[in-house]
């Protein structure tokens, strides 16, 4: 597919003369619309693994949803929740109550697709009203292949997560009750898959290659591995970097003798953090990075893969942050700023026992430190206390666990990718990238 608005952050910057253009999710809303035997509708039902069971109505694509059912608080952002990849494998509920209110819009997409396995909502606009709408969100489900239910009593529904924890689910039609019934007994956890290879790239490539700073010279060069990353964090670092976006497997000494690289930035991502799939070997990365002294951030995921790589533990929550209200406490400064969060594990800190137990480290022990960097807690959470955010001593790296880059909003963290701009001109201490030193 052509994309017709999609995704370039590096058009009209200076320098560039062959920027990379990517598809946006809602590209998919421009074409004809889908066959008319693929859209839900009638009855269905929603059953939960704890015996609960919500009737409701069906809309989107006409397939089983089945995942993880987990909640989120946003007022505004469906779009952005609906494409951002670290929902993988779970299936979405929405707790404010009108669901598209506003529509779907081009080039605001968080990624090329729909991630959710399924969305539950109380209601979904079928008749939105924005200037720039161009579907439903019902299209927008539909042209991703991506079920959803509504009617539903998201109210109850959601005191059940937030009392019993995530829980498996599936629903469709209601007349397929029995069939559901039988498929969500066999069910696994969908963070025993490796969901990281699900929505990661698998090459790696320059998206603004050749830009050029406010005096016309060349900016440093960041690696962003690729573990499920959100368009607005390579916007915001296409604002100060030329970026490599790259696959999460990628090896450090590929990214130093390939590409020059002068940073590295691990990002967000689906499932769980200590899976010996790609994570890890983003984690590896990562702690490579951190034994060469280079300035390193991670984000969400990328927070919890650093966490792990100093020899930090993680663990599952009972339900996760989820939304755009969570405030964040900085132990250095006593500052609170609201956040956008979007995670189901947290790190624990060093010294200390986890809320719950991940049963690998139970089984095995601690993890191992792949580097020998040390960390401190820089953020916590202001309702529960969990880690929100790591700085590595006596090394330029650091890591949180929220969103900076939140679009719509909160924007109260968006400073730190200047913090973390700031700390690799220190590194450079004023000298060409790398990848432009000894060119003429």
């Amino acid at each position: 597919m052509t994309s017709t608005r999609g995704f370039s952050p590096g058009i009209g910057q200076p320098g560039v003369f062959n920027p990379f253009c990517g598809i946006d999710a809602a590209d998919t809303l421009l074409p004809a619309a889908s066959e008319d035997d693929l859209v839900a509708s009638g009855r269905g039902v929603l059953l939960l693994a704890d015996g609960s069971r919500f009737e409701g109505e069906l809309f989107g694509a006409s397939v089983i949803g089945e995942g993880e059912l987990v909640f989120t608080t946003g007022m505004t952002g469906f779009q952005e929740s609906l494409t951002d990849p670290s929902f993988a494998g779970q299936v979405l509920t929405f707790t404010w109550p009108l669901l598209g209110n506003y529509g779907i819009s081009a080039g605001v997409s968080e990624s090329s697709g729909v991630w959710p396995r399924g969305v539950v909502c109380r209601e979904w606009i079928e008749h939105p009203d924005h200037r720039d709408c161009i579907g439903t969100v019902h299209d927008f489900l539909l042209s991703h292949g991506v079920p959803g239910i509504s009617s539903v009593d998201t109210r109850a529904l959601t005191r059940r997560v937030r009392e019993h924890g995530v829980i498996l689910c599936q629903f469709g039609p209601i007349e397929m009750e029995d069939e559901m019934a039988k498929r969500l007994d066999v069910m696994t956890s969908p963070d025993l898959e490796d969901l990281v290879d699900e929505v990661s790239r698998n090459d790696a490539v320059l998206i603004n290659e050749g830009v050029l700073d406010e005096n016309g010279l060349p900016k440093p060069r960041v690696a962003a591995l690729d573990c499920g990353i959100k368009y607005n964090i390579l916007r915001q670092l296409s604002n100060r970097f030329e970026v490599l976006w790259c696959p999460p497997d990628i090896s450090f000494d590929s990214l130093i003798v390939d590409w020059q690289i002068d940073a590295l930035f691990c990002s967000n991502g689906p499932g769980d953090p200590a899976h010996s799939g790609k994570a890890f070997d983003a984690r590896t990365t990562l702690a490579a990075g951190l034994e060469e002294k280079m300035p390193v951030m991670g984000i969400c995921l990328g927070h919890q893969l650093l966490g792990l790589a100093t020899g930090l533990e993680t663990y599952k929550l009972r339900y996760g942050h989820r939304g755009a209200n969570q405030p964040v406490v900085d132990l250095v400064t006593g500052k609170v700023s609201i956040t956008s969060q979007n995670h189901g594990f947290a790190v624990n800190p060093r010294g200390s026992k986890p809320l719950a137990p991940h049963p690998i480290w139970e089984s095995q022990g601690t993890p191992s430190a792949l580097s020998e960097a040390d960390t401190k807690v820089r953020f916590v959470n202001a309702n529960d206390r969990t880690v929100e955010g790591l700085d590595v001593i006596a090394r330029p790296a650091f890591s949180v666990q929220y969103h900076p880059e939140a679009c719509p909003g909160p924007h109260d963290a968006a400073p730190l990718f200047d913090h973390f701009s700031a700390i690799v001109a220190k590194e450079m201490d004023g000298g060409l990238p790398l990848s432009k030193r000894g060119v003429s």
